[in-house]
């Protein structure tokens, strides 16, 4: 018997090289949201949802769907001005904007851990819930800053790709990455 040795597969976007102030701008499938709000959070004991905070809003294809479900307005906003939201705002410097029963986003990766810290403390005063890549729970740096003290509520991989292209919304994309909701109950 022979031992061979996989050689040249990396993931997709672990090969992705970007300058590091780049924005990660990564629109949300409708379809991925309204996920959120009809198996996840009733999962995590989340019936309704009141006043919700999208800080990481983009074009507003998340915040758009927020609208459906949250009983208040969303409050929409993005450290760039994609022409969508209530506020060009840096969430994680700026004074916070409201203090929201929930902080629902797709944030950038490079920072979703900041951002979840963030907004935990003491922002949200029901929930959290990030959308993110599932490679994020892995990470000693990550479970010792964020995990370990606070693991989420829910963990809810997609069973099917959500497909989502850098810097435009392609309904029709396509994508070997897989996805999670986080969600934190406060």
């Amino acid at each position: 018997m022979t031992t061979s040795i996989a050689r040249g597969f990396t993931s997709v976007m672990a090969k992705r090289r970007e300058p590091p102030d780049a924005l990660d701008f990564f629109p949300t499938p409708l379809w991925a949201s309204r996920a959120l709000f009809r198996y996840v959070l009733p999962a995590a004991g989340a019936l309704t949802i009141n006043r919700a905070w999208e800080c990481a809003c983009g074009e507003g294809h998340m915040a758009a769907v927020i609208e459906e479900f949250a009983r208040d307005p969303v409050i929409a906003s993005d450290i760039f001005d994609y022409g969508y939201g209530t506020a060009q705002h840096d969430f994680l410097h700026d004074d916070p904007l409201a203090q929201p029963d929930w902080i629902i986003t797709n944030p950038p990766f490079s920072i979703a851990c900041e951002f979840t810290l963030h907004a935990l403390s003491k922002l949200a005063s029901e929930g959290v819930a990030m959308l993110v890549r599932t490679q994020w729970i892995e990470g000693v740096r990550r479970y010792q800053k964020l995990f370990r003290d606070r693991p989420p509520t829910v963990y809810a991989p997609f069973v099917e790709r959500v497909p989502m292209v850098k810097g435009r919304w392609d309904p029709d994309a396509s994508t070997a990455t897989s996805y999670a909701w986080f969600v934190w109950r406060t």
